[in-house]
């Protein structure tokens, strides 16, 4: 009798390129002393700037309780700053710095090299095909 063993399933083929990539990621930012999800968090920022920090953590994947503390340290570093929201004087923005800014045009190229490892096997075609996949996935669970 042949044993064919089921390929593993999505959902863990997913989480290991997560892990994978926090792992690197994480290694390439350490330098700069901050971590893979406060470099998530500063790219969040740089994309939507001026966001509270419940929507802050939804975008960095990270819980409401643990951002607070990781918005301390990116502002202890002058990475970050907050500043009232004058459309809701009870709401602190959190807003990314000329000095965040700076950092992470630092890692602009080297995360690009990450990226682009990752992908190298795939044609260009499979690689936005990848991407749409992700985003589709992503949606789909939303």
């Amino acid at each position: 009798m042949v044993s064919t063993k089921a390929p593993p399933s999505l959902l863990y083929m997913v989480k290991q390129v997560e892990l994978i990539v926090r792992s690197h990621l994480d290694e390439l930012v350490r330098p700069a002393g901050i971590t893979a999800l406060q470099y998530t968090a500063l790219t969040v920022l740089e994309r939507h700037d001026g966001l509270s920090a419940a929507q802050l953590a939804r975008d960095s994947f990270v819980t409401a309780q643990s951002i607070a503390d990781l918005v301390r340290s990116l502002e202890n570093r002058g990475l970050v700053r907050r500043e009232r929201n004058p459309h809701n004087r009870r709401e602190l923005l959190i807003l990314l710095t000329d000095v965040g800014r700076a950092l992470l045009d630092r890692f602009t190229e080297p995360v690009r090299e990450l990226e682009e490892r990752m992908i190298r096997d795939l044609t260009s075609h499979q690689a936005d095909q990848f991407r749409q996949s992700l985003s589709k996935a992503w949606h789909a669970l939303s």
